[in-house]
């Protein structure tokens, strides 16, 4: 590799010669920057009047739209130099299974229906508490120079590596012990984050058969999909996007019919039988080839996300809501809010676990979409477009729970420890804190939507409320409880698809490690190693599942501030592999794009991590949690919410076990980053260091670099398709 630092470099093609911008152009960009300057000016210095939702709506896409225009570019054609002469895993090992040539439409759907969890729906939410403001900068800010050039760079070193796993990349590219600590970290932390997304899942489907029968029947809509885009109309991406989305129309409203019906109770199912047919379904869609269930089923949610998210923003310009929460609330400051306890830092940091900054996008971005980019230019679009678009959904998420009434908001996010699970109890609790509302203004929120509404914990009942208060206020006709339930529905749908994609990537990690003793294992189309590591990862999250269903303070209480502590403890380790590989290659020009957003997150999740082990706070720290009620077991006492000895014994140990969890994941990154700072020190003094990166082979697809193709692509794949002689979707490659 070149050790050169001018513009160009021995590694890849030389950059593109710019072009003297049109006047069109500049003027339209200019537009787009004042509009974002004005709102962002707007929010910054709102105190004390009324301010419109809409003021956030559009200081998010104008600054999306500008940092994929413009940050995305410089990143994809000066730092990675992005080479679609070169051809990709997916062509060159494409075997029906893992390796596909995947259209860059299916697979933008497919990523982004992978990646957005549970984190950009509830971590808003909860951090509403502190105020529309902070949540806002981060979400966006943080997105646009960490988020998504963690997932953009990832994906391309994972790609010029066949495809590795974030664990295996850093094994060879770090050494024997940081590979180590990275292999073990990354296949814990990514047990953690499974377990709270099929969590999220179960508490929204738990007791709801319209949400069940609905998200059921996108199991077969999707292998439909799947054998008529292999089979029947190779290609066809479009005709059977129609189809597919007509089916998920109908299964919706299936649902809302099957839950109004005497079937309707043989599908009202508990958390506990959820809690096993998630765990059947994760081992199922593992195993199964992509093009089969993955690729299509994730390709045909992701119409609903946006379509929901598209819809959500539309609602608001309609409606034109106003924030009714303060810019920052006292909460931020004090560190003693009823929702999750901690001040602003590091606590809102890791609370927005995805939407700005997410460890669990590395985990897919190394170990599923590699295996099926057609060219390196879709790195751009799919990795920097597809974490642009989870953020939209986080600032959506943010809006719909800053525009209802906090009174209600504090009733629905505080536990029922505090509230007693009542109105009467939510309405006098809530008095504490500030805020006025009565029992019969709860009771009437609760009718609305016909659902009850107080100590709904956990982030999705809220801001499913927000979306129905919206659409009902957009579209009118009194059907807020057709929006509240179809917007649960839609959140469980939405998460689901991120525990298939994620179980898979866990299977690829799991190989790749046992790879390394027993070669045969590491294959991932031999069978039984498939299946067996599927099981092992199935049960794995499975089993922190249950414990998360059945604790007594609650599984998002317990979970949620681990998850997202060890999320960003994740990110952390993917930004170490990026400015490691940066190192090596000897790009010492533009190593600030990957170590500048690794450094925050350094800081941010240490620091978290240290209070959630040694605070005294028993709000705070696991361990001073886990001594509250193990003294008063041993006084005899039991605390609210456990009812009996056998769930204070619970509450100790699941408070014991988060404790030595967290303290060993940051340990474990602090290892990974003491061996990475050698390469780094070996690489400034050699200039470069070999690294692991596969040969150039020629490419023979031919496919458009970004979503819309131009007249010189479509062109040129015409012409590609018919010296083939058959119709390959844009560059789909059979």
């Amino acid at each position: 590799m070149s050790t050169s630092t001018t513009t160009r470099r021995a590694d890849g093609p030389p950059p593109e010669r710019s072009r003297r911008p049109l006047p069109r152009s500049i003027a339209i960009w200019t537009v787009v920057a004042l509009v974002g300057a004005t709102c962002w000016a707007v929010l910054a210095l709102s105190r004390g009047e009324e301010v419109s939702a809409l003021w956030i709506l559009f200081a998010a896409l104008s600054s999306y739209a500008i940092a994929y225009r413009f940050y995305s570019r410089f990143i994809a054609r000066r730092v990675l130099r992005l080479d679609d002469t070169r051809a990709t895993p997916a062509e060159r090992l494409e075997n029906g299974t893992d390796f596909e040539v995947t259209d860059r439409r299916v697979l933008y759907g497919h990523h982004f229906a992978a990646i957005a969890g549970a984190g950009p729906l509830v971590g808003p939410v909860l951090a509403a508490q502190m105020g529309y403001l902070p949540g806002t900068v981060w979400i966006i800010v943080g997105v646009i120079f960490a988020g998504c050039v963690q997932d953009m760079v990832t994906m391309f070193f994972s790609m010029r590596r066949d495809a590795k796993s974030l664990g295996q990349m850093i094994r060879e590219e770090i050494g024997l012990v940081g590979g180590v600590a990275a292999l073990i970290a990354v296949f814990a932390i990514m047990i953690i984050l499974l377990a709270v997304l099929a969590l999220v899942v179960v508490n929204a489907m738990a007791e709801s058969p319209w949400a069940v029968t609905s998200i059921g029947l996108t199991i077969p809509i999707a292998l439909f999909m799947g054998f008529y885009l292999r089979f029947i109309r190779p290609g066809r991406v479009m005709e059977v996007t129609a189809v597919g989305v007509v089916l998920l129309l109908a299964a919706i409203i299936l649902g809302g019919v099957v839950d109004g019906s005497a079937l309707g109770e043989s599908l009202t199912l508990s958390k506990e039988t959820l809690t096993f047919l998630l765990v059947a379904y994760g081992f199922v869609a593992s195993i199964l080839p992509v093009w089969m269930l993955l690729t299509p089923r994730d390709y045909l949610s992701t119409f609903m996300k946006v379509g929901v998210i598209v819809l959500l923003a539309v609602g608001m310009i309609l409606a034109r809501p106003v924030l009714q929460t303060d810019a920052v609330t006292s909460f931020a400051i004090e560190g003693n809010g009823p929702v999750f306890a901690g001040s602003l830092f590091p606590f809102l940091f890791i609370t927005i676990a995805c939407g700005a900054l997410s460890g669990f996008h590395a985990l897919i971005s190394s170990g599923t979409t590699p295996k099926m980019l057609a060219k390196e230019s879709h790195v751009r679009m799919v990795g920097y477009g597809g974490m642009l678009m989870e953020s939209f959904v986080a600032i959506s998420a943010l809006i719909a729970a800053c525009v209802i009434d906090q009174g209600l908001y504090f009733a629905m996010n505080s536990p029922a420890g505090v509230t007693g699970g009542t109105v009467e109890g939510a309405a006098e609790f809530v008095g504490t804190l500030g805020y006025s509302i009565t029992p019969d203004q709860l009771a009437a929120f609760s009718a609305s939507v016909e659902e009850e509404l107080v100590s709904r914990t956990g982030g999705a009942p809220t801001l499913a409320f927000g979306i129905s208060q919206i659409f009902s206020d957009a579209f009118g006709g009194g059907l807020a409880a057709f929006w509240y339930h179809f917007a649960i529905m839609f959140e469980a749908l939405f998460i689901l698809t991120a525990v298939d994609a994620g179980t898979r990537v866990g299977r690829f990690m799991l190989q790749d490690t046992i790879g390394n003793v027993w070669p045969k294992f590491g294959d991932t189309s031999w069978r039984p190693a498939a299946w067996i590591a599927s099981a092992i990862t199935v049960g794995a999250w499975g089993y922190m599942l249950y414990v998360g269903v059945t604790d007594p303070l609650g599984g998002i209480n317990q979970l949620f501030p681990l998850f997202g502590i060890a999320n960003q403890l994740l990110a952390a380790i993917a930004l170490i592999l990026c400015v490691t590989l940066f190192c090596k290659h000897g790009w010492w020009k533009f190593v600030w794009v990957p170590a500048v957003p690794l450094a925050w997150d350094l800081v941010v999740t240490m620091t978290a991590s240290y209070q959630k082990v040694f605070s005294d706070n028993p709000a705070i720290g696991y361990f001073a949690q886990a001594d509250r009620y193990r003294t008063a077991r041993e006084a005899g006492e039991v605390l609210a919410p456990a009812t009996d000895v056998a769930q204070m014994n619970t509450v100790v140990t699941n408070s014991t076990v988060n404790g030595i969890l967290q303290a060993s994941f940051a340990l474990l990154v602090l290892v990974i980053l003491a061996n990475a700072v050698v390469i780094w020190v070996k690489a400034a003094r050699a200039g470069t260091l070999p690294t692991t990166e596969v040969p150039h082979t020629p490419s023979e697809v031919v496919a458009p670099a970004d979503f819309f193709a131009t007249a010189e692509e479509k062109k040129a794949v015409a012409e590609w398709e018919a010296s083939r002689g058959e119709p390959v979707g844009g560059g789909h490659r059979r």
